[in-house]
């Protein structure tokens, strides 16, 4: 039977780093931030609800959805973005599960990655064994929004603080990984965790 694992941490945690590490080691890894794209494709019932929600000045020319409107509506307004989640979620969530079903029909024994940021405030965590969190210090997380995305001090830290925090995230933590070292001891933290993995597959097997 295939073995499903959340992965999940805020913003700048390094989440993509661990993910990739994982695929490299052998899991199948499946992004919750694509399948959220896939919500918002034309002609799927996730894009109707969306522009039923928020009015049709968030199609643009080409019949997408503008995400650049639409963040507009919700970013700042906790209503209006608990709104989006409310259409946006369950579509996601179906997805994956389709996802984790096609996965284990080809290989009964994958090991299923789900990336998904949002995975404990969605309440996914039932979908999968073990929940993995990825966390680093805020002044990390900070310098790295800085760097990669542009971001001016007061912009990364809105980012961060309107996430769950660090705290609240292992609190659901079966595997917990501190982000705020070098990538090269992040991985090292990955394998060791893969192999422990493995033998906790292993192990029921046995009995």
């Amino acid at each position: 039977m295939a073995t499903i694992i959340g992965l999940t941490g805020g913003i700048a945690s390094g989440k993509s780093t661990v993910a990739e590490r994982l695929r490299e080691l052998g899991a199948v890894i499946v992004e919750g931030d694509l399948l959220g794209h896939r919500v918002y494709e034309p002609g799927t019932s996730g894009f109707e609800k969306v522009v039923n929600a928020f009015g049709h000045d968030i199609v643009a020319e080409d019949g997408t959805i503008d995400r650049r409107i639409l963040g507009g509506k919700v970013f700042g307004a906790p209503e209006e973005m608990e709104r989006l989640n409310g259409v946006m979620w369950p579509a996601i969530r179906e997805l994956a599960e389709e996802e984790f079903k096609r996965i284990a029909d080809e290989d009964p024994e994958a090991i299923i990655v789900f990336e998904a940021a949002v995975m404990l405030e969605a309440g996914w965590q039932d979908l999968v064994a073990e929940v993995w969190v990825v966390t680093t210090k805020q002044e990390t997380a900070i310098d790295r929004l800085k760097s990669r995305n542009g971001l001016n001090r007061e912009q990364a830290l809105a980012r961060i603080e309107s996430q769950m925090s660090n705290r609240q995230r292992n609190e659901f933590a079966d595997v917990k990984f501190d982000n705020s070292d070098t990538e090269e001891k992040l991985k090292s933290r990955v394998e060791y965790h893969w192999k422990r993995l493995l033998k906790r597959i292993a192990e029921p097997a046995k009995s």
